[in-house]
């Protein structure tokens, strides 16, 4: 009896960690270049890229080295929390993401971030269709049982209606300026649902990024659901603008969300060492004066992105913090990798082309 309890503890010891609860947080077309090196030297002194008053902003942001700028630009990320995972995507140490969808925009992105597959003959832009995939959010669902209220996305862009299902009314979706309808509305997310009506972007079906988080996290304290996904927008509708004087103060507004969230998971007992964050993008952008500010098939760069992983069941055997020198990881592989932190068999879910990151 004492030699079998013996071998079944030294198995469990070889199994990956798992986790109650799984994070997904993406910031829309959040370059690789920003998150590793921080204020990009080409576009800081650019009047076309909405530069041209913002001499604060970079005193503020510009510093001698990449590790230095990027710290500046996010402080919380790089002075705490990617000590605490393993971070991918710096493609001048080695390490690279990569899109497989050759449309480079967002709807493919997130699909694939969500399917664990490309799939450009039926997802061929930013269409409304309902996706004809089953997502990981569904798949999570079903598998673990759960209520629909405990499986919640929250998004700045409205699309995600479409984009997060493949059976309409699988999972609470609040995206886009949507009025709260979900369980347990507090007089905070009352009033957040009021005011993100009177407060609006500039573009039509995306509301401010901050109503996106506040509502998340309120949604986070009241119904602490097991499965939840945060989708940030302003990052990518400020670069195709080209108002690169509004993109940095929003990728640094992004880090103190972080900040938030990592606080808040870490306080609650239904969270604290039981919970996975996956945080990533759905495309990236050029690289140069004339194409940064955009994404797209005729922008070879655009598949270009990062992931960063935290929690129980995060593949950092030999790789914590900023990886160096592994193997490609594609958008793909984010989907069974969720799973796989989860305690669960990739293999489970039908139709996915991804695997589970490994370092080795």
């Amino acid at each position: 009896m004492l030699k079998r309890l013996a071998i079944c503890l030294l198995l469990a010891s070889w199994l990956p960690a798992q986790s109650k609860n799984i994070v997904l947080i993406t910031a829309d077309g959040l370059r690789w270049q920003e998150l590793f090196t921080g204020i990009d030297p080409l576009l800081m002194n650019e009047k076309d890229a909405g530069m041209k008053d913002a001499a604060e902003l970079r005193t503020r942001l510009w510093r001698e080295t990449p590790e230095e700028r990027r710290k500046a630009l996010m402080p919380f990320f790089w002075g705490e929390l990617a000590a605490r995972g393993v971070v991918y995507g710096n493609v001048k140490k080695g390490s690279s993401v990569r899109v497989t969808n050759g449309r480079r925009v967002s709807f493919p992105g997130y699909s694939e971030i969500l399917t664990g597959r490309a799939n450009d003959a039926q997802i061929k832009g930013n269409d409304h269709i309902q996706n004809p995939n089953q997502t990981v959010l569904e798949f999570l669902k079903e598998r673990l049982k759960l209520d629909r209220s405990q499986v919640a996305l929250f998004g700045s862009w409205e699309t995600f209606h479409w984009i997060a299902e493949k059976t309409p009314g699988s999972i609470y979706i609040n995206a886009g300026v949507r009025e709260y309808d979900g369980p347990r509305a507090s007089a905070k997310m009352r009033e957040l649902s009021r005011l993100q009506s009177l407060i609006l972007t500039p573009w039509g079906g995306e509301r401010n990024d901050v109503f996106t988080f506040e509502m998340a996290m309120e949604y986070l304290q009241a119904v602490k659901p097991r499965v939840l996904f945060i989708s940030f927008g302003e990052t990518d509708d400020w670069a195709h603008d080209k108002r690169y004087d509004r993109v940095l103060p929003l990728i640094t507004y992004f880090d103190r969300c972080l900040k938030e969230l990592f606080a808040a998971l870490d306080s609650m007992p239904e969270y604290k060492g039981k919970t996975s964050v996956v945080i990533t993008s759905d495309h990236g952008r050029g690289s140069k004066l004339d194409d940064w500010s955009g994404h797209g098939e005729k922008i070879p760069e655009a598949a270009q992105i990062w992931l960063a992983l935290f929690g129980p069941g995060t593949p950092t055997v030999g790789a914590v913090g900023e990886a160096a020198n592994v193997p490609e990881i594609y958008q793909r592989d984010v989907t069974p990798t969720m799973i796989q932190m989860m305690g669960i068999d990739p293999a489970e879910m039908k139709g996915i082309l991804g695997k589970p990151i490994r370092t080795k």
